[in-house]
């Protein structure tokens, strides 16, 4: 039962399953322990049992503000008896990955720290900044760090006229670092939505250059694209379908040499831009072969979202209805992600087993993570090599090799 005395919905008995609730302080946590580990391990402290966050200062209440995870509310610290050290435990399952920020409550009222000071590593989003918790058992996988190895893709800026949209559309090509303008030389083409976030907080050029370099992908030409009003856009309109198919596609391929053809092509977004990538998919099933769709916002699919009361949210609902009364198939394959933590993780869930069910191949990862461009990037790494592995391999596979480096 609920705190309002009804069955638990599956999204409650996911959190609470994967998510434990918080653990008592270690006593051994002394404010002269906690001095040592600043300089010996930093915070959070995490193991095999729990992950401890810290707070140094002044301040009368400390909470951890988390980002995209599906918490019912933000979690309070507890003072380390009347030192101004502040500490918060949370059992964690090995290998988890969250991003927070916290929330100081002083004399003159809140302030939130969007650079944990006891925490050196961060991430950007296209709100700002936050902190990362890496629990006992999570690496950052060896796809999203540097490899002085692989050869360096280059990108090209360009405008593509939409008649459909009424303006023009700006464009980021990635090229790999063997393109060659040459006939002879054609690649299958990749298009993502919301393009810029995923450049400058998913790494995706690092990864893209790792990945070809290692021969887990064919090398592929990609295009980051980006909406004007995302949230009209990408909500199932057909404007936007018909500039994706009818325009930016033909425009990209007659001007570089790219295969061409459905199977050649993947289409893919994050959040509200996998609900473009699956309806752009299900206005022209004859465009793409291939789709990735992270963290879709399905609303409805599982019938336990709460529909927010804003109406733009509208045509997702509808869009998502009509999915789910006649399920047909769209492309050959679909790769799936999401991360467990999210609010989301229940609507695609449902998802997956109705594009299933219409004959696609489909794949569903998870990952230990919440609505965030850190999650959408550890999981590109794994959704490429798959969505290309039965056509256009360039070469034998070689493993990756760790280097060292921060988030």
């Amino acid at each position: 039962m609920n705190e309002a005395g009804g069955d638990l919905t599956e999204r409650e008995i996911t959190l609470r399953t994967v998510l434990a609730p918080r653990r008592a302080i270690d006593p051994a946590l002394t404010p002269e322990v906690l001095e040592r580990h600043v300089f010996e391990r930093g915070f959070p402290l995490s193991d095999a049992e729990q992950t401890t966050f810290a707070f140094r200062g002044s301040a009368e209440a400390v909470r951890l503000v988390h980002f995209g995870i599906g918490l019912p509310e933000d979690l309070s610290f507890e003072r380390v008896g009347d030192s101004d050290w502040w500490l918060l435990a949370l059992e964690l399952p090995e290998g988890s990955r969250i991003e927070y920020q916290l929330e100081v409550t002083e004399p003159g009222g809140h302030r939130y720290v969007t650079g944990d000071p006891l925490n050196p590593i961060e991430v950007t989003n296209p709100f700002g900044k936050n902190s990362v918790c890496r629990s006992h058992g999570y690496d950052v996988p060896p796809w999203a760090l540097h490899d002085h190895d692989a050869e360096t893709g280059s990108r090209r800026s360009l405008l593509v006229e939409s008649e459909a949209l009424g303006r023009a559309v700006p464009v980021t090509l990635y090229l790999p670092a063997s393109f060659r303008p040459a006939p002879e030389h054609r690649y299958p083409l990749v298009v993502l939505h919301d393009g810029t976030d995923y450049l400058n907080h998913a790494a995706a050029t690092t990864v893209l250059d790792n990945l070809i370099h290692r021969g887990l992908v064919p090398e592929l030409v990609v295009a980051f694209c980006d909406p004007g009003d995302r949230l009209v856009e990408y909500a199932d309109d057909e404007r936007h379908a018909r500039f994706v198919v009818d325009e930016r596609v033909p425009h990209l391929e007659s001007h570089l040499p790219l295969i061409g053809g459905r199977d050649a092509r993947c289409l893919g977004g994050a959040s509200f831009g996998a609900v473009a990538t699956r309806s752009t998919a299900r206005r022209h099933p004859e465009a793409f072969g291939r789709l990735l769709l992270q963290s879709g916002s399905f609303a409805t699919a599982s019938g336990s979202f709460n529909e927010p009361p804003d109406p733009l949210w509208d045509p997702v609902v509808e869009f998502v209805g009509g999915v789910l009364a006649d399920p047909t198939p769209v492309a050959d394959r679909v790769f799936m992600t999401c991360g467990v933590f999210e609010p989301m993780i229940t609507e695609n869930r449902a998802f997956h087993p109705v594009l299933k069910g219409t004959g696609m191949q489909v794949v569903f990862g998870e990952a230990l993570d919440g609505h965030t461009w850190g999650c959408w990037r550890d999981l590109l790494g794994v959704a490429l090599p798959w969505l290309f592995s039965d056509t256009f391999r360039a070469r034998a596979p070689r493993p990756f090799e760790r280097p060292a480096s921060p988030d």
